[in-house]
């Protein structure tokens, strides 16, 4: 990509009407568009971040036997009337209209009932277990106040997958499974060191369930962190009984503010009863379905990395996530050589498959270097007549601010 022909611009003042630092970063890179409080719109460079969030949590999904569909938005009243969710006094953020031809709709805030009907279709004997489904979907929450930009938004992608096995000891083989894949999730995504399994209320059907929470000013949950053991306890459920289950002392732990990044949970034969999602046994006994639902927000993933990875001078993306491998900036002198070289360059690179931007625009040193450091992809290059007269390029390291220069093109390659 040229940035001459990127047609989003980079904004150095701090939008008014945003307080959350994610989205006054992403906004003023480029990466986002404020629609209205709660909304936001993903624009070239945020959707090429987004994708590589989505595809990295994709392939640890598949890697548990996850088989990926998309589930439709527009959910039918009958069918959460059956588990008692439609009422608003127990969900009280749905988005809801009418139908033209009558009747009410809603759009889904979370997938459990449709997946379970659709279930039904092809669940009838214990050989059709287990099964992982899982989806990247827009879901809908009426929040009362959007906040903290796109961790907490009313629109938003989630990727929530569904369990289904024969009983509670397979269902909790593929908990600890799926417990794994998540902790791999956020250890690729550059958040892992600040990530924490976190036990949480369990509802009806376990004792506990699992957040994934990562520490961070912006968070809106209070923790409590025991480093050594690499785990934690919402506020909500410390207590004696607790810290007895987990055999740690609270002198261990210490309060964190953080975000929740992911939770995992035990949903026994709620849905499957209230559905009727059963299977034959190998005697012939017709048994409920015991299922799990495991849920990340990739936006809510991508703001929590943009609170943690960025400086004074704007965003630092992990290299796993960084909308372009490198950012290929010329500096144009008068008889046209660093244009050639670069242009050279820029064509070598694209051709071996490296993701460069390239800024070709006309526009100074200090422009070109400060839009660099606000859109923070991990690696710079630099062509000059400084570096010509040296036969060589420049490199900058974006997160450590190293500066080498480099004579070979193989050399540029990254790993």
């Amino acid at each position: 990509m040229k940035q001459s022909h990127l047609f989003t611009k980079t904004r150095h003042e701090v939008p008014k009407d945003e307080v959350a630092k994610n989205a006054q970063l992403l906004i003023r890179a480029g990466y986002i568009n404020k629609e209205m409080s709660g909304v936001y719109s993903y624009l070239p460079l945020g959707l090429r971040v987004m994708n590589k969030v989505v595809n990295i949590i994709r392939e640890e999904m598949n890697s548990i036997g996850g088989q990926e569909v998309h589930l439709a938005a527009l959910q039918d009243r009958k069918l959460w009337e059956a588990t008692g969710r439609w009422d608003d006094s127990v969900v009280d953020n749905w988005f809801k209209t009418k139908l033209k031809n009558g009747g009410d709709i809603g759009l889904g805030f979370t997938h459990e009932e449709p997946l379970t009907n659709l279930m039904k279709d092809h669940i009838r004997s214990f050989r059709d277990l287990p099964i992982a489904v899982y989806q990247f979907q827009t879901k809908f929450r009426n929040e009362e106040r959007a906040k903290s930009g796109i961790m907490r938004a009313r629109e938003f992608l989630m990727k929530d997958l569904y369990s289904f096995n024969v009983d509670e000891k397979s269902h909790q083989d593929f908990y600890e499974e799926a417990k794994k894949a998540y902790i791999r999730v956020f250890d690729r995504l550059g958040i892992g060191a600040q990530t924490y399994v976190t036990f949480a209320a369990g509802g009806s059907f376990s004792k506990y369930s699992h957040e994934f929470q990562t520490i961070t000013d912006a968070g809106e949950d209070i923790i409590y962190v025991h480093k050594d053991k690499r785990l934690a306890v919402n506020r909500d459920v410390l207590n004696d009984e607790v810290l007895k289950d987990l055999r740690i002392s609270r002198s261990d732990l210490e309060e964190n503010k953080a975000v929740e990044v992911g939770n995992i949970f035990s949903l026994g034969a709620k849905f499957s009863d209230a559905l009727g999602l059963n299977y034959k046994d190998a005697e012939g006994k017709l048994r409920p379905v015991i299922m799990g639902s495991y849920g990340i927000g990739p936006g809510r993933v991508m703001g929590t990395i943009a609170e943690l990875w960025s400086d004074d001078k704007g965003l630092v993306w992990p290299e796993s996530v960084s909308p372009f491998a490198i950012h290929l900036i010329a500096l144009f002198d008068s008889e046209g050589k660093v244009k050639k070289v670069t242009d050279d360059l820029y064509e070598k690179l694209t051709k071996k498959s490296v993701e460069v931007l390239y800024d070709d625009r006309e526009e100074t040193a200090g422009t070109k270097f400060s839009d660099s450091d606000l859109i923070g992809i991990s690696k710079r290059i630099v062509v000059s007549e400084k570096t010509l007269r040296e036969n060589s390029v420049e490199t900058k390291d974006r997160r450590t601010g190293k500066v080498e220069m480099v004579k070979s093109i193989n050399d540029l390659l990254l790993e």
